[in-house]
């Protein structure tokens, strides 16, 4: 069985430590990790994390509060944000509340309320948050430098909002919940700390505030505080009697509360203690008016006694009740449970025992009780049953509610990856033991869902996850396991079918997504799916196995052309090589999300002017130390999808660049075929200059001819927004892609790069010469500026210079450099004689 959730009960006391382990066990939900000490606790989670705690209050010499701010600090092996329950011997709700916020607390529950841990856990589990102690504060100052030194000194105990005055103050107190409001009022602004005082205390007159004098003035202190002010410190002060004075103004409220209620506590036990005596002789009155329903049955297991409560649970009366058995009013699943559970009490099991069923209510409604009964003897030796009944209906909504949560996905209500992981080691285990049924594992990749994620924005693509799921639930029977394992990702187990049939069932689901219209406000549109197919048979039975093969072949099925599906087979002579590049891949993708980036920049040489017209960008990843060179990673992020990543990196790093060093007077960056049409781009480029302040005519943008000629009216229209937005344009690799000049008419590109293929040989070979003067020709006449790539040779660029050629790239220029050589590099270039000679006539 796959691991459950871990939950640490930290309790000095083995018996209450037994009480919620009981409490919990049935759920079989969690495992558990047993302590007494607090410092045995901290131990294990110096190691290791675990789900869930549950702690008492006197732990140790380290108390359950201070434990609990351990958790929070993100020392310690276990996340900070981990749930943590309070279970303390005496509870008073504001204290427990006050107590708990300051201490990153989940919930406060008292011990003798274990019962409801269920519900509580369900509610924390679903809820939880990160956990800070800190109080927000409101500082008004209009000195910017007192008030980063004044956030600076209550850091450690406040989150400290700054503004400069009373109109900002106002406007952000009216959104806000501040602890504390922290303000100024020393000489050069007393009038206006008054008036802001005035208007806060008019919204609420419980804020506390604090006021910041330079006076001596007795009189001064004492107006302050009838007009409301909680405390006041005089300048100079010392930094920590400025965070003890804010920490007790802040919590005055609580405090005050805490104490009258922890008082009117202690005035209740008394009253409850004057009034035992009384309460224990009116037994038959309180018997009349109990909510448990107390019962009695006779020898034939018949009802002879019952309580009025049972009319309020099951809206049954008395008289309709009596001389019935119980289970008449049980739903038949349960009937056998209860009968087994008293006939066990009868033939001498345990005198008491317990039963949880479900009654059915005189309206027709199902509800959980629980059932404690107890074997009694008369003076005759004669024996009966007597038992009570409450009802557990919220309760055990809440155990189903957890279990839920511990097994399914909260936005598409499928199963969880933990449920997954689960079923496929049985199914797996199975096939180990029998093995003469097949199955089959499908995992399921949504194609290019990213992109309606990031631009349409996660709500709407949250949208499409829960339209998705429903086409999978109308698609695949009940019988087979569909199951959310993250993200846009999907793992179905088709049991007892064959591969034939599994093709089958997934093909059908690559029809169902790619035929459904998704909407939105803006517009209807459809995405696609890559399915990879793997058996689970006698012979392939290991978890971890079929779901690499699945895995393979969902990303064979993506190379091949997305929107299919592929069976995994030996035979797939790319699979090692496939699986390789895929782990290459997400370290790759890591790193870019990371920023592990570096830019080198290659001088354009201008042939007519003498001199750089401007450089291109190139990419590097820095990896463990090493520059790690686009051929070695691009192919594996096309193949995960995820170019656009890249291309974002390289124009947020390259603008950034060019804004810091004024020698990059123009720069060219790549774009990649994918993310050239992602309607993401233009709004990623218009952001980026505007942040950094850059003209966009400083920056060139490049694609290859071959990615352009795919979809030229695409194309078109993205040159010509750039263009509208004042960036340049170029097609890269020019005459690659045999297509005709024609083409370069439709592009409204300023500048073609000639492919280095022809440059390279067109000394020696006359067919390349004689393109390279076709392109520069045809480039000219449409008005167009011609880049000559690889220029590796002296002779080669007096021949292109010769030629007409507009610019040069290459490295008798200059190879690629990082940013801080680029000034060194100019000079060099400067100081090189033969970039000023005249070509041979």
């Amino acid at each position: 069985m796959a691991k459950q959730l871990s939950l640490l009960i930290l309790n000095a006391s083995v018996a209450e430590r037994q009480a919620v382990k009981s409490t919990l066990s049935r759920l079989n939900v969690f495992t558990f990790l047993e302590v007494a000490d607090s410092q045995q606790a901290l131990e294990i989670l110096k190691s290791q994390a675990v789900d869930v705690i549950i702690t008492g209050l006197n732990v140790g010499k380290i108390d359950g509060w201070r434990f609990s701010r351990m958790i929070r600090s993100g020392l310690l092996k276990t996340p900070k944000n981990t749930p943590i329950v309070l279970t303390p011997p005496i509870y008073c709700e504001r204290i427990a509340e006050t107590t708990a916020r300051s201490y990153g607390i989940d919930a406060v529950l008292p011990f003798e309320r274990q019962d409801m841990l269920p519900q509580v856990l369900a509610n924390v589990l679903s809820t939880h948050l990160e956990k800070s102690s800190r109080l927000d504060l409101l500082l008004l100052e209009a000195d910017s430098v007192k008030a980063a030194k004044i956030a600076e000194q209550l850091q450690l105990n406040f989150a400290c909002t700054h503004v400069a005055n009373n109109k900002q103050a106002i406007s952000i107190y009216l959104q806000q919940k501040f602890a504390i409001v922290l303000l100024d009022a020393t000489a050069a602004y007393a009038g206006a700390a008054s008036q802001l005082v005035e208007e806060i205390l008019q919204h609420n007159p419980k804020q506390a505030i604090v006021t910041i004098i330079d006076t001596k003035d007795a009189n001064h202190a004492e107006q302050l505080l009838l007009s409301g002010v909680t405390d006041f410190i005089r300048a100079p002060y010392e930094h920590s009697l400025l965070t003890k004075v804010c920490d007790h103004a802040a919590r005055r409220e609580d405090f005050m509360v805490s104490y009258a209620e922890f008082a009117q506590k202690v005035e209740q036990l008394s009253q409850s203690q004057n009034r035992y005596k009384e309460l224990f002789s009116a037994h038959q009155r309180i018997l009349l008016h109990l909510n448990t329903v107390v019962l009695e049955f006779d020898q034939q297991g018949r009802i002879r006694f019952i309580n009025p409560a049972w009319e309020a649970l099951s809206g049954f009366g008395i008289k309709q009740t009596l001389s019935k058995a119980l289970s008449d009013f049980c739903i038949n699943d349960c009937k056998d449970k209860l009968l087994d559970t008293i006939s066990s009490i009868l033939q001498g099991g345990a005198l008491q025992q317990q039963v949880e069923v479900q009654i059915i209510h005189k309206d027709g409604r199902a509800i959980w009780v629980e059932c404690r009964l107890q074997l009694i003897k008369n003076s005759s030796n004669a024996a009966t049953i007597t038992a009570t009944i409450d009802n557990i209906h919220e309760r055990k909504q809440a155990e189903l509610q957890l279990r839920h949560l511990a097994l399914h996905d909260t936005l598409t209500g499928l199963h969880n990856r933990y449920y997954f992981d689960q079923q496929l080691n049985r199914i797996c285990q199975s096939q180990r033991t029998y093995g003469d049924i097949e199955h089959a594992l499908i995992y399921i990749d949504l194609d290019h869902f990213k992109i309606i994620n990031d631009s349409k924005g996660h709500q709407q693509g949250d949208i499409v996850l829960k339209e998705v799921a429903q086409l999978f639930t109308a698609n695949i029977s009940n019988e087979h396991l569909v199951c959310r394992i993250g993200g846009d990702e999907f793992a179905v187990i088709l049991k007892n079918m064959n591969l034939l049939d599994a093709h089958l069932i997934a093909e059908s689901i690559c029809m169902a997504i790619e035929g459904h219209q998704f909407k939105s406000a803006e517009q209807i549109y459809s995405i696609s799916c890559s399915i990879g197919l793997t058996q689970i048979t006698a012979a392939n039975h290991d978890p971890s196995e079929c779901l690499k093969q699945a895995d393979i072949a969902l990303y064979v099925a993506k190379s091949l052309g997305r929107n299919l599906v592929h069976c995994y087979s030996k035979e797939d002579a790319n699979h090692n090589t496939l699986q390789a590049g895929l782990e290459w891949g997400h370290s790759i993708r890591q790193a870019l999300q990371q920023n592990q980036i570096e830019l080198h920049y290659q001088p354009i040489w201008d042939f007519k002017q003498g001199g750089v017209a401007y450089f291109e960008a190139l990419l590097r990843l820095k990896l463990d130390g090493e520059l790690i060179y686009p051929n070695q990673f691009i192919p594996s992020l096309e193949l995960l999808n995820d170019t656009y990543l890249m291309d974002q990196c390289v124009i947020s790093n390259a603008i950034a660049a060019i804004a810091a060093n004024p020698e990059l007077n123009q720069v060219a960056i790549n774009l990649s075929a994918q993310s050239f049409l992602d309607e993401r781009l233009l709004p990623h480029i218009e952001s980026t200059l505007e942040k950094c302040q850059v003209v966009p005519t400083r920056v060139i943008f490049e694609i290859t001819e071959s990615a352009s000629i795919n979809n030229l009216a695409a194309t078109r229209a993205m040159i010509e927004k750039l263009n509208r937005l004042g960036c340049h344009f170029s097609i890269d690799d020019f005459g690659t892609g045999f297509s005709t000049f024609n083409y370069l008419k439709q592009l409204p590109a300023q500048h073609v790069k000639i492919d280095g293929s022809f440059v390279r040989d067109m000394l020696n070979d006359p067919i390349d010469l004689a393109l390279v003067k076709a392109i520069n020709d045809i480039s000219r006449s449409l008005d167009k500026r011609s880049v000559a790539e690889y220029v590796e040779s002296k002779e080669i660029f007096l021949a292109l210079k010769e030629i007409g050629v507009d610019y040069g790239q290459g490295y008798f220029i200059s190879r690629p450099v990082p940013v801080e050589k680029i000034k060194h590099q100019l000079q060099k270039i400067s100081e090189n004689k033969t970039f000023y000679e005249q070509p041979p006539s």
